[in-house]
């Protein structure tokens, strides 16, 4: 898991740091947020150390009715050794016994401007966005009506050249070569390019060539979410491959699982064509549309109804 720090999300959000300087390298470990209502009311047993503490101003205002003891004890210990940062926000006076302790336990001290829920809501995005597991895969990410279609096989197999019919049939690049995968939600992958290689394709005997340069703005984007594998390998006479398409094969990336088709190549056959279809055939399977499925119950039917004439006869 990449980690972000206290650092990056002042420079994100322009935060205005008011004390604990020494603490803004703290790691930030996790994308969840702890508004701390009940440890202000003294209940610390399950406070959450690790999150950022963002105090509104319910919290403030609740402070400022403590006794100056009380006060101190809780501001002393909602400033955690491991506690990333505490931000406020509104742009609200902060009580003194919380800069105070701040300093003394390293923890920075942020205040923004944003309302409390917007604030929350815009960190949560940046955590969930910079903390996501991610891998890298080698292949190629297409756009193809809207469906994110993931190229991969053996170097030499072109996937790099069907990626480059395809976008000369109108389809979007999103990344060539290899290709960095974001799980940034339970079962949705959203696939970019590392950012040295962005718009760029590769040819074997022609080289890199620029994408965008070529085609336009409109033949590349920066990332995409990824719903289909597919997988291209050289034709195998021994191999048996799925000709009515009922089989459906599942490729596991990250904790995310997504339909697979694998394509034998061979010389004479259309790739970018197939792909092409191939998505839209995904798109009309998860409206509902199965061509396979009717096709074997059409089938299911004659045979039934052949049955039923020779038992007649």
């Amino acid at each position: 898991m990449s980690k972000v720090r206290t650092e990056d999300i002042i420079k994100s959000f322009d935060l205005e740091l008011i004390s604990g300087e020494e603490g803004v390298h703290k790691p930030i470990t996790t994308t969840d947020i702890s508004r701390p209502a009940l440890e202000l009311a003294g209940f610390f047993n399950y406070y959450p150390a690790e999150r950022v503490q963002l105090l509104g101003r319910t919290e403030i205002d609740f402070s400022g009715r403590l006794l100056k003891s009380e006060r101190k004890e809780r501001m002393e210990l909602l400033c955690n050794d491991i506690t990333p940062a505490i931000v406020i926000s509104r742009g609200l006076e902060i009580p003194k016994e919380l800069i105070e302790s701040s300093e003394r336990n390293s923890v920075p001290l942020l205040r923004t401007s944003m309302k409390t829920t917007r604030f929350s809501s815009k960190l949560t995005n940046y955590l969930e966005s910079e903390l996501a597991p991610t891998t890298a895969v080698h292949g190629v990410l297409i756009d193809i009506y809207g469906i994110g279609v993931l190229l991969t096989g053996q170097s030499g197999v072109g996937k790099s050249e069907t990626a480059l019919a395809l976008i000369k049939r109108g389809h979007q690049l999103v990344a060539d070569d290899c290709v960095e995968i974001s799980e940034i939600e339970e079962n949705m992958l959203v696939g970019s390019p590392p950012p040295l290689l962005k718009q760029l394709l590769e040819i074997r005997g022609l080289g890199i060539i620029n994408v965008m340069t070529l085609f336009g703005a409109g033949a590349v984007r920066s990332s995409k979410k990824i719903t289909l594998s597919v997988h291209l390998e050289l034709w195998d006479e021994q191999k048996h491959y799925d000709r009515v398409g009922l089989d459906e094969d599942k490729v596991k990336i990250i904790n995310t699982e997504i339909p697979k088709l694998t394509i034998p190549v061979r010389p004479g056959r259309n790739l970018a064509v197939i792909i092409e279809v191939a998505a839209m055939n995904f798109r009309l399977k998860n409206m509902g549309v199965n061509a396979a499925k009717q096709f074997t119950e059409r089938l299911a039917e004659v045979i039934q109804n052949g049955s039923d004439q020779d038992t007649i006869t």
